[in-house]
């Protein structure tokens, strides 16, 4: 029968990442999804935004523009 792995084992051999987005980029995101569920999130060009990715990436670029932890955008 094959020895069980300890808890130290099974991580040995896993990276450890950082994380690629702040807690504080985190919350800008939900913001913005919020206010797109309750209606009143608009683009750019003043209509309504109505797909949840938009909203991520709204989130997102006012994450950017107040100096938070988001990689850049590509291109």
């Amino acid at each position: 029968m094959p020895a069980k792995k300890t808890s130290k084992q099974k991580t040995a051999g896993k990276k450890k990442t950082t994380r690629k987005y702040s807690d504080a980029a985190g919350k800008s995101v939900e913001r913005e999804m919020k206010a797109k569920k309750k209606g009143t999130l608009k683009s750019g060009s003043g209509k309504k935004v109505k797909s949840n990715k938009q909203a991520i990436a709204i989130g997102l670029s006012k994450a950017r523009k107040a100096g938070k932890k988001v990689p850049a955008k590509k291109a």
